[in-house]
């Protein structure tokens, strides 16, 4: 993507993605662990894996999975107690490359963000060598490594930066979006689970290609609110711009089961493990908040939320998480079984009294 790019209006959008960053930090600062599965999260009783390694990965290891089932798949994992101080360091190196190139940045989290790159501050004009000179930069002053996706929209560039991990770079051109879309598997869509997978593929829908032949009516009978933005991503369309600095409004996180949930003690199980892993992302952010929101999505796509504010700022991980199960029992008995869960935490204040990440939403997928 270079220069003639924006003489047809279109932006110059990069996305950069740290691989296996909370791991990847660990294995730098500890040789010994070079080489090993490595989790970073809770080794004991109801831990959940905040981040896995990919030596970890080839076992089945993923983040938001308890440990207690981590480590059957992967009886030689080895816990890394999280060091977000450490984290947070490195990320802050990180973004100051960034804005070496371009002032539009919009973190998403502290291992990866949005660049536009559309009028880049060193004149290089194309977002490819951008990209290139960034991954080579973050390797040289952290000794981590970093995917990238370069395209012409941010969903676009963050599919591409997925597509090569890990230490990859994958480019989208103009006019190439709707068939690179076209060839994946619904599964590669943001906020398509294995469940909403099975349902497309009782629908006769499996790849990009078979969703851009349904109308938006279609889509919007069989998934609601939700098939607006699969008509767009069928066809490669985003419109959202990079948002700098833009302040954060809650900082939360969401997870798609394998299998809907419907049993209760399940629920709040789950709903706990979510808790802390969210919890370890507020005090990441240094955020403080009043308003705690339980997002539930049902079987049939239908997605409740529920929230509580207080007075005071929740004060600890045990409050938050006490705050999340309480809005789930007050929906008990659930009317279907659960596909998705999230908590979040909102009406923030950080303690320095000025927000700088951008993301409203963690995944934990």
């Amino acid at each position: 993507m270079d220069d003639d790019d924006s003489d047809v209006g279109l932006r110059k959008i990069i996305h950069v993605d740290m691989d296996a960053f909370f791991a990847s930090v660990e294995q730098r600062d500890e040789p010994s662990l070079r080489g090993q599965p490595v989790a970073v999260g809770g080794a004991s009783g109801r831990g959940v894996v905040a981040a896995a390694s990919y030596e970890a990965r080839q076992f089945g290891v993923r983040s938001a999975m308890p440990s207690s089932r981590a480590v059957r798949l992967c009886p030689d994992l080895i816990f890394c107690k999280p060091r977000f101080e450490v984290y947070r360091e490195v990320s802050q190196q990180i973004r100051a490359i960034f804005r070496d190139y371009t002032p539009h940045v919009e973190p998403l989290s502290l291992d990866e963000a949005y660049l536009d790159v559309t009028h880049d501050l060193k004149g290089i004009g194309s977002a490819t060598r951008i990209a290139e000179q960034i991954r080579a930069r973050i390797k040289a002053q952290t000794q981590l490594t970093a995917s990238a996706g370069v395209s012409y929209n941010k969903y676009l560039a963050k599919l591409a930066s997925d597509q090569n991990k890990p230490d990859g770079l994958c480019v989208i051109r103009p006019g190439e979006g709707a068939q690179f879309v076209a060839g994946l598997p619904v599964r590669r869509f943001h906020g398509i689970g294995p469940r909403g997978a099975e349902k497309m593929a009782r629908l006769g829908i499996e790849t990009g290609a078979d969703l851009a032949a349904r109308d938006i009516a279609f889509l919007r009978a069989q998934f609601g609110s939700m098939g607006d933005y699969l008509f767009g991503a069928a066809r490669g369309i985003d419109h959202r711009p990079v948002r700098a600095d833009r302040e954060r409004k809650s900082v939360g996180g969401e997870r798609t089961f394998h299998e809907n949930i419907s049993d209760p003690a399940e629920l709040r199980d789950t709903c706990q493990r979510i808790a802390g892993i969210v919890w370890e992302r507020i005090e990441a952010a240094k955020a403080r908040g009043r308003t705690v929101t339980l997002k539930l999505r049902y079987g049939d796509f239908t997605t409740l939320t529920r929230a509580r504010s207080l007075a005071h700022w929740v004060a600890d991980e045990q409050e938050f998480s006490a705050l999340g199960m309480a809005l789930l029992d007050e929906l008990m008995p659930l009317p279907q079984p659960v596909r998705l869960m999230g908590l979040t935490l909102s009406a923030l204040e950080r303690e320095d009294e000025k927000a700088s990440e951008a993301d409203a939403q963690l995944s934990l997928l």
